[in-house]
């Protein structure tokens, strides 16, 4: 049997969860079980933690031996506490790591992160620098790479034809300087090309004016899929326009930020830093471009032609596709049951 526990979810909208539960809704469709109780969202952290504590109990007494069980991780407290118990049942674990609690948040040392995760049979990880960096730290689990997050959505994105003579850039996500101080001062280096910003928590008074930069608020997932205005998404984080530096942007040299998804869902080419792990996804299936400086951004897309753009948004709406329908983590699963 293939199975799966579903989980309470809190701020139900933010993109870890919606990874999360668009996981559920695929595994569940191609013949996983869910042996928990019904998924659900809860606000109050007490009602939550005993929702979820009856979910697990309920779901252990499901398993038998040879089951495959997948888990999604973090998965909190309860991680190694269901991944002992299912071993005592006989049952295999496949675990779908979201985010790494050592890396950025640093809510846990590299060694107890490990260790949570040696209780896993199998684990997917978000591509092959994460595999690596998981290896080097002797994770002995046997470890499969997803690639990159599907992302389910029923909204239809708006068909436009771009004026390739000047590109519209668009970048959504956390605003705060504290995050991504190089958004306030992108707009130093802009000439050729516009650069739309979504998102909550933007300090405007402290933005460099710039009549090529466009605040447009914060839009739901499946609003700015059908609205979007842009002909490139923009992958960068930190405090840097030289590179994806500091916190936040370092953990992009390991991690597949999901909202490169979004960008590919709402049929946008992607501009990353060379040095993410996701780049080298981008250039084989030439879905946009790398680059090492958001400074030479503006010279960069003044070469893209039209045939070439025409070419990276053509595959753009192939990797949609396939996003929509669960093929990622699906093929990842499957490499690792069969």
């Amino acid at each position: 049997m293939k199975c799966y526990i579903s989980k309470n979810y809190s701020n139900y909208t933010n993109a870890g969860n919606k990874a999360k539960t668009d996981i559920e809704a695929i595994i569940h469709k191609n013949g996983f079980i869910n042996i928990g109780l019904k998924q659900s969202s809860y606000s109050n952290p007490v009602i939550s933690f005993l929702i979820t504590l009856s979910s697990i109990i309920k779901a252990i007494f499901y398993l038998h031996k040879d089951d495959w069980l997948l888990l999604q991780y973090p998965f909190k407290k309860y991680y190694t506490f269901v991944c002992i118990l299912a071993h005592l049942r006989g049952a295999n674990i496949i675990t779908v790591i979201h985010d790494l609690g050592s890396f950025r948040r640093k809510k846990l040392t590299e060694t107890h992160e490990i260790w949570k995760l040696n209780h896993s049979d199998a684990i997917i990880a978000h591509n092959k620098n994460m595999r690596l960096w998981l290896q080097q730290h002797n994770c002995h689990a046997k470890i499969k790479i997803l690639q990159i997050f599907d992302y389910l959505s029923d909204a239809k994105p708006i068909t436009k034809i771009s004026d390739c003579d000047h590109y519209k850039v668009l970048y959504a996500g956390g605003l705060a300087k504290r995050k991504n101080s190089y958004l306030y001062e992108i707009g130093k280096y802009i000439h050729s090309y516009e650069f739309y910003i979504y998102g909550k928590g933007l300090e405007t008074e402290s933005l460099h004016e710039s009549k090529h930069v466009h605040y447009k608020n914060f839009l739901p997932s499946d609003q700015l899929i059908e609205t979007a205005e842009g002909d490139f998404g923009l992958l960068w984080e930190g405090n840097s326009l030289q590179s994806c530096c500091g916190d936040f942007g370092e953990y992009i040299k390991y991690n597949n930020p999901h909202k490169a998804s979004l960008y590919i869902r709402c049929n946008l080419p992607i501009i990353t830093w060379s040095g993410a792990a996701l780049a080298d996804f981008v250039l084989q299936n030439e879905i946009g471009f790398c680059i090492d400086s958001l400074e030479s951004l503006d010279e960069k897309l003044k070469k893209i032609t039209p045939e070439y753009y025409s070419k990276m948004k053509e595959n753009t709406l192939k990797i949609s596709q396939q996003l929509s329908q669960g093929y990622y983590i699906m093929q990842a699963i499957n490499q690792i049951i069969n």
